[in-house]
């Protein structure tokens, strides 16, 4: 990172990712802005600004900054390129998700509604950038764990097995998954914040472990002190359950297709990542879980 780097924009200050990020910079003396509608807790909070990207109307507050680390959802970031522009930023960190790539072909209205997102987006901040002379990079993570932001991930697996001891699962439940821990994510956006080799290109993100989806969920019942215990249930149950979990708030992102999923291999290289800013993600590690209730 070089000397006199200036003022970091950070949105998302209170996300998963977000949430470690800012102890990050903190830590390497580097100056974090954080954006958005709700003030972080602790140290974080004191150099806080309220934004809502929702609102296009609205304006970036009057503060100057060189670097802007977005890791809010991308579909908020149009409209917004010029206004940091304006503030000084000439560097600009998003996180998208693999997500584009693992449901192109899904089922589900809300999830190809949220593919579009993702890729238009994308699509959007590459251009805008360069129009702008801004120097670019989308991280693209796979299945997101840890961190105080509250993943939708992991976190849900552990709270049904806390609640009903067991886990459905819909065939033999092998397709691969490389679990990335936020902290790892977070850790990426400080390695390549000014890495030359970095601007201007997407990385696909993935964690440092590749397993079974079953035996992802085997270390969850571990870590978690229970024994290992899988239900078969065919896929009409499934689609029932789910329905029925949609009805609560916390799990309204269900979606059938997850079953479907627990079979195919979403796994992506990061090498590429590893060589342009030396990313070397942990294994999966969901030890964080004993302190969720």
């Amino acid at each position: 990172m070089r000397e006199g780097l200036e003022t970091v924009f950070v949105t998302g200050a209170t996300s998963t990712i977000g949430s470690l990020l800012m102890p990050m910079l903190r830590e390497r003396g580097v100056p974090a802005v954080s954006l958005g509608r709700k003030r972080p807790s602790g140290p974080a909070g004191d150099a806080w600004h309220f934004l809502d990207l929702a609102d296009k109307a609205a304006d970036v507050p009057p503060v100057e900054a060189d670097a802007l680390i977005h890791t809010a959802s991308l579909w908020l970031l149009p409209g917004w390129l010029e206004k940091f522009h304006a503030r000084g930023v000439r560097r600009v960190i998003a996180f998208s998700s693999t997500s584009r790539f693992t449901k192109l072909a899904s089922a589900s209205p809300y999830e190809l509604e949220v593919v579009n997102k993702l890729i238009a987006a994308e699509e959007h901040l590459a251009a805008e950038c360069e129009r702008l002379g801004m120097a670019w990079t989308i991280f693209r993570p796979t299945l997101i764990y840890g961190g105080a932001g509250g993943d939708r991930n992991v976190a849900d697996i552990a709270r049904l097995v806390r609640r009903f001891g067991f886990f459905p699962r819909f065939g033999q439940a092998l397709g691969r998954r490389q679990p990335v821990h936020a902290r790892d994510l977070a850790l990426a956006c400080m390695q390549s914040l000014d890495a030359p080799a970095s601007f201007n290109k997407a990385y696909n993100l993935s964690g440092g472990e590749t397993l079974a989806y079953v035996d992802m969920v085997r270390r969850i019942f571990e870590t978690l002190g229970r024994k290992p215990v899988f239900i078969p249930v065919p896929i009409w149950a499934f689609r029932l359950a789910v329905r029925l979990a949609r009805l609560h708030p916390r799990f309204s992102h269900l979606t059938a297709d997850m079953a479907l999923r627990m079979q195919a291999d979403l796994v992506f290289d990061h090498q590429d990542a590893t060589r342009d800013f030396g990313y070397r993600p942990g294994r999966f590690d969901p030890a964080y879980l004993t302190t969720l209730h």
